[in-house]
């Protein structure tokens, strides 16, 4: 083995030019880790499948220039992922996928079972020499199975990267399935040489479940600062306030700040201020906006690149942050940090986040000195905070923000990961 750069085979079903928050981490981790010595070859979909990629000329660049290595790969059962690859749009055969994805979801199969198979032929020639360590970035978790089988043929470890948990990609699926799922993550867990999770919570939540021990690393996402020192802000011309991303309802919706805008317009607060959104949700954010009748005070934008909507964010006067707008921080949402959140404090901006109290998000975010919580249901408190801002009646100071940047998780990933290079294999004859 090369102990001076080791041989990273990183199996990762998002990454660039897909245009997904995951694709975000696994490009951070990917780049952090060639920069600090290691060879890095990702396994992922072949970027002519993907739908609406984003920037593809740029990424290709970057990607050689760092010097990471890919296998591209085919993907079948793209229906079962509409937004992220090509597929069919219209005629009987959009319709026929769209029942099927529904009875996929009941059964639990996942969005990337069509990648497995196809991921594994495109390794079928990797040697064992190639690679001292395979990690697995999920969901989907066909990754994870992935690698099981990969680390089994080449006999090497395997580490599994959690951006969300496993439930997350099974919530629709029928109940009397989930014990099956539970032995399938149990074995995936237990024979890997290490696991990383993005939260504390969720991390507890799965070291109760399948009592992981001290394998176990909490490995939060982060922000870029190379590539955030190169974001020129948005001019908007007046006070803005921007949201960037998706919802999920009803743990993620815009109302509650949109309740907070009609509590500013009806008070005739001075000066010239707007809400802006970029997403793919306008729908959502328009039906509540002229619901609430606020839709003057609102502005959509639409999908726009990522550096648009890094520019929007730095243009900012306060970016919006949504983890839930439940009262209660139970484990699953407690643990439920938007990545959004580091890309903006990164940018220095002041960031508005609706979370319940007792949130990672919170505790992670809060030494920055950049954000501010409110309740879902703390309408006046969103509002009263909003007019200070406007009104420039508050002072808000950036602090300790260097530690959520990508130059100390990557060195903290890198020590994982260079611990496990010479980790034995769990022997392949336990269940």
């Amino acid at each position: 083995m090369n102990r001076e750069r080791p041989k990273l085979l990183f199996l990762a079903w998002s990454f660039p030019p897909i245009r997904a928050i995951g694709a975000v981490r696994t490009w951070n981790i990917a780049k952090s880790l060639t920069r600090l010595g290691w060879d890095v070859t990702v396994v992922t979909p072949d970027p002519q499948l993907i739908r609406n990629p984003d920037s593809p000329e740029r990424i290709e660049a970057a990607i050689a220039r760092e010097g990471i290595e890919r296998i591209f790969t085919k993907h079948d059962w793209r229906f079962l992922s509409p937004d992220r690859f090509i597929c069919k749009n219209g005629g009987i055969q959009w319709v026929i996928e769209g029942v099927c994805r529904r009875v996929a979801r009941r059964f639990g199969v996942s969005r990337g079972v069509g990648w497995l198979k196809q991921a594994q032929r495109a390794c079928s020639h990797i040697r064992r020499e190639e690679v001292d360590l395979i990690l697995a970035s999920g969901p989907p978790f066909d990754g994870f199975v992935l690698a099981e089988r990969l680390a089994k043929m080449l006999g090497r470890p395997y580490v599994l990267d959690y951006r969300d948990p496993w439930w997350t990609e099974v919530r629709g699926m029928f109940r009397v399935l989930q014990p099956m799922v539970d032995r399938l993550e149990a074995r995936l867990v237990t024979r890997s040489a290490a696991v990383t999770v993005v939260s504390p919570s969720w991390a507890a939540d799965l070291d109760s479940q399948f009592n992981v021990g001290p394998k176990l690393h909490v490995l939060t996402n982060g922000y870029d600062p190379e590539e955030l020192a190169d974001i020129e802000p948005h001019y908007f011309g007046h006070f803005a306030i921007v949201y960037t991303g998706i919802f999920y309802p009803p743990e993620r919706v815009i109302t509650p700040v949109l309740s907070a805008l009609k509590l500013l317009d009806r008070k005739q607060v001075r000066g010239e201020w707007c809400f802006h959104y970029y997403g793919d949700d306008d729908r959502h954010v328009r039906e509540e906006a002229l619901r609430l009748g606020v839709g003057h005070r609102v502005k959509l934008h639409g999908m726009v690149s990522r550096l648009a909507a890094l520019s929007a964010v730095k243009g900012a006067n306060v970016a919006i942050v949504i983890a839930s707008v439940s009262e209660n921080a139970s484990d699953g949402l407690a643990g439920w940090i938007p990545a959004k959140i580091f890309e903006t404090v990164g940018l220095g901006v002041p960031v508005l986040l609706i979370a319940p109290f007792g949130s990672d998000v919170e505790k992670i975010g809060g030494p920055t000195g950049l954000i501010h919580r409110f309740s879902g249901r703390d309408i006046q408190g969103i509002a009263s905070f909003l007019e200070k801002t406007i009104l420039g009646s508050i002072n808000i100071e950036k602090k300790d923000v260097e530690s959520l940047s990508w130059t100390w998780i990557g060195q903290k990933l890198d020590r994982i990961l260079r611990e496990h290079t010479s980790a034995r294999i769990t022997p392949w004859t336990q269940a």
